[in-house]
């Protein structure tokens, strides 16, 4: 299934569980697979398997996840009391009241507790495997809805790439059908242009040929259209692989982009250069599309 690299995916835990967890996964185009995850610092440890599971899913695309964690169990908090730094508030506070003697002393247990990190939280460290067991099926519901939403992208992706394939085939076809007239065309104009410089005098023919066949053989253009037609059934069965394709795809459409500007470089024909022009145009659309596919 062809995928594009952008998407999202979100999943929460059930309700009734004590721990609740929520992850969203956002998606985008990247040359490689980069993960960045925001997440509580407690949880810091499970990073690396959330990394595995990710990249066991994903093979591209810069990946962006938040996960928010909340504990609704027994909490198993203990205060702790830092003395020396209670201390050292209850000692400040005295000097005010020494320097500052004619204002009311109101110096109380509840207000030196109230200092910053006074009275600290110290909460039980949780078991992670636990925590795990929990944050990998809700991680695997929202990288389920992120890989879903990529394949239906890709799926229009594909449908569009074909379309622009289906429409450099046929200006393709038209400069095939084309080309070999130019080659009239030349030895026409050729035998003209000797006889007006000549004034009618007789004109060796073996000589018109050899300018005609070297002509010919400068200007052909039949491999570039052979391999030009080889790179489009490329495309599109690249595009049938069950695999990621947007770096094959990318260098096919650069060999693409290569035989059109070989084309015109050739060209000796007005319209055939429009249709190229046209060609490369298609290309460029194509190697845009393909930059968005995993």
């Amino acid at each position: 299934m062809i995928r594009s690299m952008t998407g999202f995916g979100r999943a929460t835990s059930a309700a009734e569980s004590s721990r609740s967890f929520s992850i969203e996964l956002k998606s985008i185009n990247h040359r490689y697979l980069d993960i960045n995850v925001r997440m509580p610092k407690s949880m810091i440890s499970l990073e690396e398997k959330i990394r595995k599971t990710v990249s066991e899913k994903l093979n591209r695309g810069k990946v962006d996840i938040f996960i928010t964690y909340k504990n609704y169990g027994d909490f198993d908090g203990i205060a702790m009391l830092n003395e020396g730094l209670a201390d050292s508030y209850y000692h400040c506070l005295k000097n005010l009241t020494t320097r500052y003697s004619d204002v009311k002393d109101d110096i109380s247990l509840s207000l030196i507790a109230k200092f910053p990190e006074v009275v600290k939280i110290q909460e039980k460290e949780e078991n992670m495997d636990e925590i795990w067991g929990g944050l990998q099926f809700c991680l695997e519901d929202a990288l389920s809805m992120l890989v879903e939403m990529r394949e239906i992208e890709g799926e229009k992706l594909k449908l569009d790439i074909i379309s622009k394939c289906d429409k450099i085939k046929s200006l393709v076809d038209s400069i095939e059908e084309k080309s070999p007239g130019i080659i009239v065309q030349y030895k026409n104009k050729l035998e003209e242009r000797i006889k007006d410089l000549t004034e009618n005098l007789d004109v060796d023919d073996s000589r018109i040929s050899m300018e005609v066949a070297f002509f010919a053989d400068k200007a052909s253009i039949d491999e570039e259209i052979t391999r030009l037609n080889s790179h489009l059934n490329q495309v599109k069965n690249t595009l049938t692989l069950q695999e990621p394709v947007g770096r094959k795809l990318d260098f096919i459409v650069q060999e693409m982009n290569r035989e059109a500007n070989t084309i015109a470089s050739k060209s000796q024909d007005l319209e055939i250069t429009n249709m190229v022009l046209n060609i490369k145009n298609e290309i460029e659309k194509i190697r845009e599309q393909v930059q968005n596919l995993e």
